[in-house]
């Protein structure tokens, strides 16, 4: 039985992550804040009205690198505390300074875009070809001549930023701080809830009755909270519908897209296609799991079980260390060496404890190295879970040391490639490392379950929901907790048809989630997955040659666009074929599985 929650300061500090690789001391960061701001108002002093020459621009754009420096890394580390524990007063406090300070910061800023995109364009392309690393900040800047506003404007809404922002935070507060899940009773015993337990533990419960009862004691407290929760993303909804239309754009959509550098065609066909060619895979494989476990029914809070639970084995920390190094040994030494510095130097924070966000992130720093937030539970799926997350850490090294600070962060239409391609090393070791039947249904069912069901599945569903709440938005409607409900039931009846049954509670999924305050950040991680899956598959195949052009696709920042970024791949995502090649490889996996338990 899990135990109750620790407070942060009872956890094993070895187990948690390691900031003073940004700043050895608060007050190391609070005299870097003050020079920060010192330089932004020479930079402000220096350039403001005076971009009137290609060497003025590239001087102008060669400091404001060493400002971006400085200023995310003073951000990392006034935020990242606060993902271990919302109910830390410090944390907060220190993070809601740094809000301000960046407002006040950004607002000195603002004029710099804007006069940028007002510069001759025959200046801004001599920029670029005299300095490629500035090429794709250049870019944007001539992208966005299109849709900029007056400059008063913009300075207004740099310095709204902490208030236009505060509908994820609030969000954090209300899921993180103030839901309070209790005990749930089974056959007279109590357990103990909360929202990481729920997520990270009990949803994967072997015992029907246990996670059934988990699910039901974490629905009826969600459901305690629908309206403000609705309230807070209404909010949100409507400051991204304002700004679409005060930028010029007829859709949402259109305008959260426009920064991915991708169109509504390709956002569409992903949803399109995994909604009505993946669902019948799916749902396969559900009715196996309840074949496989005699199951009365399958319900949603039974679709992330473990095929084989007898042959889970728990994986600790240290032993992950082994795993995770043969997994990407086929990338290389380099690579590999690379990543597996996470361990030495407290790059994550595997702990779980009273406060702490939910899920997994990496959040990278250009000029130290990544930070990786999870829960370890002792489970494989935390192996996947940080195999993930570093697929993103070594990204974020390779594309910062081969670009600049302005053009180190991809499309996010490829943002989950190199995670998502890393879990699929993760399952090919796991395939590897035994020639049992049953080993190698554990690796697939690991694959289908993990990898392609958390990011093919979960988050395509949330962006099918998403898609249904922008276009009532767009079509100048409003929602309250009630309609986001009938909205998220319809899409998860849809997928699942009357194979698994939509049980009470299964709708509020929608505030289970902090992605719909990240733009349309859902749908991107099954578009990664496809780009992954044919990058994969072609490693197989080609061995050496793929490995190289991998590397190259992981190193390129920002400098292609996602079609000519996906190419250098060996990926073409103009057409539906990746990813009709990619639920064909789903659905071989789902038939090879059931052949595997008739063997087995």
């Amino acid at each position: 039985m899990q135990e109750e929650l620790k407070k942060r300061s009872e956890v094993q500090e070895q187990l948690t992550w390691d900031l003073s690789a940004l700043y050895q001391t608060r007050e190391e960061f609070q005299q870097a804040v003050d020079q920060l701001k010192q330089d932004v108002e020479q930079f402000s002093k220096k350039y403001e009205g005076n971009l009137s020459s290609t060497s003025i621009v590239l001087g102008a754009l060669t400091e404001f690198e060493s400002i971006m420096t400085v200023f995310q890394r003073t951000n990392q580390y006034a935020y990242l505390p606060a993902s271990t524990d919302l109910t830390n007063s410090d944390y907060i406090e220190l993070s809601r300074y740094m809000q301000n300070v960046s407002a006040e910061l950004a607002t000195q800023l603002s004029f710099f875009d804007t006069e940028l995109m007002s510069v001759d364009t025959n200046t801004l392309d001599e920029a670029a070809q005299s300095e490629p690393r500035l090429a794709p900040y250049i870019r944007h800047i001539k992208k966005n001549k299109d849709i900029r506003l007056d400059p008063a404007v913009e300075k207004a809404l740099a310095q709204l930023s902490p208030v236009l922002s505060a509908p994820e935070s609030i969000y954090d507060q209300a899921k993180l701080a103030d839901m309070d899940f209790g005990t749930f009773t089974v056959d007279g015993k109590d357990y103990p809830l909360s929202f990481v337990l729920y997520e990270d533990y009990y949803a994967f419960h072997p015992d029907a009755d246990i996670r059934r009862a988990a699910f039901d004691k974490f629905s009826a407290v969600l459901r305690q909270y629908q309206n403000v929760v609705a309230t807070t993303y209404y909010t949100q909804i409507q400051y991204e519908k304002t700004m679409a239309t005060m930028r010029g754009f007829d859709s949402v959509i259109d305008y959260l897209l426009y920064g991915q550098e991708v169109d509504q065609e390709l956002y569409n066909r992903q949803i399109d296609i995994i909604m009505s060619d993946l669902a019948p895979v799916m749902r396969k494989y559900a009715a196996h799991l309840k074949e496989v476990h005699s199951l009365d029914k399958i319900t949603y809070a039974d679709l992330k079980i473990d095929l084989d639970t007898d042959y889970s084995m728990p994986v600790t920390i240290e032993e992950s260390k082994d795993i995770v190094a043969d997994a990407v040994s086929s990338l290389g030494d380099d690579y590999t060496d690379r990543i597996m510095k996470a361990y030495p130097e407290r790059w994550v924070d595997f702990v779980q404890n009273v406060g702490k966000s939910t899920g997994g992130f990496c959040s990278t720093t250009y000029d130290t190295h990544p930070y990786i937030l999870m829960s370890w539970t002792n489970q494989l799926s935390d192996v996947y879970t940080l195999i993930h997350e570093l697929g993103h850490a070594g990204q974020g090294i390779l594309t910062n040391e081969n670009n600049s600070i302005l053009g180190s962060n991809p499309s996010l239409y490829l943002i989950e490639a190199p995670s998502t391609f890393n879990e699929l090393l993760l399952t090919d070791y796991l395939q590897r490392k035994s020639d049992d039947p049953r080993q190698e249904r554990f690796a697939l069912t690991k694959m289908i379950s993990n990898t392609y069901f958390h990011n093919f599945v979960t988050h395509l569903l949330e962006a099918a929901y998403q898609r249904e709440v922008y276009r009532l938005v767009d079509a100048g409607k409003g929602f309250d907790a009630a309609k986001l409900s009938e909205l998220k039931r319809g899409v998860l009846e849809q997928f699942w048809g009357e194979d698994v049954e939509i049980n009470p509670g299964a709708e509020l999924t929608w505030m289970r989630q902090p992605h719909y305050y990240m733009g349309l950040y859902p749908y991107t991680y099954s578009a990664g997955l496809t780009i992954a899956t044919q990058a994969f598959l072609k490693l197989k195949e080609e061995g050496q040659p793929m490995v190289e052009n991998w590397l190259e696709f992981l190193k390129l920042g920002d400098q292609k666009e996602p079609v000519e970024a996906a190419a250098v791949a060996g990926v073409d995502i103009t057409t539906s074929k990746p990813l009709d090649d990619t639920i064909h490889y789903l659905d071989e996996t789902v038939d090879r599985i059931i052949a595997l338990t008739e063997q087995i």
